[in-house]
């Protein structure tokens, strides 16, 4: 029975993973899905976005897959996995994530570097009550950067652990996070392009993962306003010509190139533009709001985590930086090429460093640039903010906004005055699908 079928999957414009099971013998020729897919909102409305074809006959696309990207699955034992890129008239649909993290892998290249990328997940398990639903999973035992069966009864992590091995992907690490029933699961690092799927299929395996054990497992940025949220964190470094960390520079006095310090200043100086494709949800704003671990401010810092963008102490081969501005309701693929583009701006426009954040970022720093607090305005920061939106891909980002204004929309018709609070709305809106 094995290998009969591939299940071939892609991330859309919310991040979702839309697809088909395909026969083995039927696959490699790909498949075609309506464009249309382009104008959905969560709630199944149609948005004449940019891209969608919804006023031009609901054309299709067409997805494919290399050889080399057929792994094993999770289903069973006669299904494999693919992630798809997409096209349309013979030539990349320009509306796709993975078309954009191509052209910032590609943008990279360049100038000479290879990106490379690891990914940091925070994420909730519910279970079910027949008094409230679903609810954060009880684990009264559990404590932040715990393990074993205090933290994780039932064994949920190691199934998840193992099945993601089993296709493939690799965790650095598993832990309890902050919270009970809050976990921290960490990707190995890999090429750009390998770690995006890696992590995108990687949400898909765990959520199915927890619904066999009767669980949920949530992603979304701020579920409880009480407790912390979910964060992202994307881990760069960039490889030059004779397969050297660039980052790194021996003989600074703080082990990091100029190359490096270029890369600070362009995601400090497109912080603004960068929060939108990294935190695309009503809801991510709870989470980016002060005396948080969040990354809001446009700053960065040596081992700091109270900053948009951290470096962490390691040096020589395992410099890298690290935007702590994600949330779990981000497309990985979108988020991913975004800081690569926010970074590499740096460079090409010759940007001067900030100085380093060296107060406590709680009641005191250095800078007074923050992310938007609400989706609207950081959609404005993105539309004023024209060179991260090209470099990123102007067509993913018309459709993006147009998408992401109707969200907002349908916010303010749900509740009225728009709050501080997390709403009703946003629960129902998101929590199903992240």
């Amino acid at each position: 029975m094995a290998n009969e079928r591939v299940r071939m999957l892609w991330p859309d414009h919310l991040g979702l993973a839309r697809g088909k099971y395909l026969p083995a013998a039927l696959a490699h020729g790909g498949t075609g899905h309506a464009a249309a897919v382009y104008s959905l909102a969560y709630d199944r409305s149609f948005i004449a976005a940019p891209g969608s074809g919804v006023l031009d006959g609901f054309p299709d696309m067409h997805a494919t897959f290399e050889a080399g990207d057929l792994r094993p699955g999770w289903d069973d034992d006669r299904t494999q996995v693919a992630v798809c890129d997409l096209s349309q008239g013979g030539e990349p649909f320009r509306y796709s994530a993975r078309y954009a993290l191509r052209k910032a892998i590609a943008d990279w290249e360049a100038l000479g570097y290879r990106p490379m990328v690891g990914i940091e997940f925070e994420a909730y398990v519910l279970e079910h009550t027949d008094e409230h639903g679903w609810q954060r999973w009880d684990t009264p035992e559990s404590y932040v950067y715990g393990t074993g069966r205090f933290v994780d009864p039932i064994g949920l992590m190691d199934e998840i652990t193992d099945l993601a091995a089993a296709s493939e992907i690799m965790l650095e690490s598993a832990n309890a996070e902050f919270d009970s029933g809050q976990f921290e699961l960490t990707l190995r690092y890999a090429d750009a392009l390998r770690a995006a799927d890696d992590a995108f299929l990687f949400k898909v395996l765990a959520r199915e993962c927890a619904m066999n054990y009767g669980r949920r497992l949530t992603f979304l940025g701020k579920p409880y306003a009480e407790l912390e949220g979910n964060g992202v964190h994307v881990n760069v470094s960039l490889v030059d010509a004779d397969g050297n960390n660039a980052l790194a520079d021996t003989g600074a006095s703080d082990g990091l190139s100029e190359l490096a310090k270029s890369c600070l200043a362009g995601l400090c100086a497109h912080h603004q533009g960068l929060t939108p494709l990294c935190a695309p949800t009503v809801n991510a704003y709870r989470r980016l709001r002060p005396f948080t671990f969040s990354g809001r401010r446009a700053n960065w810092g040596y081992d700091h985590r109270v900053v948009g963008t951290r470096v962490p102490p390691e040096r020589g081969a395992r410099t890298r930086i690290e935007s702590r501005l994600a949330d779990g309701t981000c497309n990985v693929h979108t988020a991913i090429a975004a800081v690569l583009q926010a970074a590499r701006l740096g460079v090409v426009e010759d940007l001067p460093c900030p100085d380093p954040e060296t107060n406590d970022g709680m009641e005191a720093w250095n800078t007074e640039v923050t992310s938007a607090l609400n989706l609207t305005d950081a959609l404005d920061h993105l539309r004023a903010d024209t060179a991260l939106a090209e470099a990123v891909s102007s067509d993913l980002v018309d459709n993006f906004l147009a998408i992401k204004d109707a969200e907002w929309e349908r916010y303010v018709a749900a509740v009225g005055e728009p709050s501080d609070d997390i709403s009703e709305w946003e629960i129902n809106e998101y929590l199903r699908y992240h």
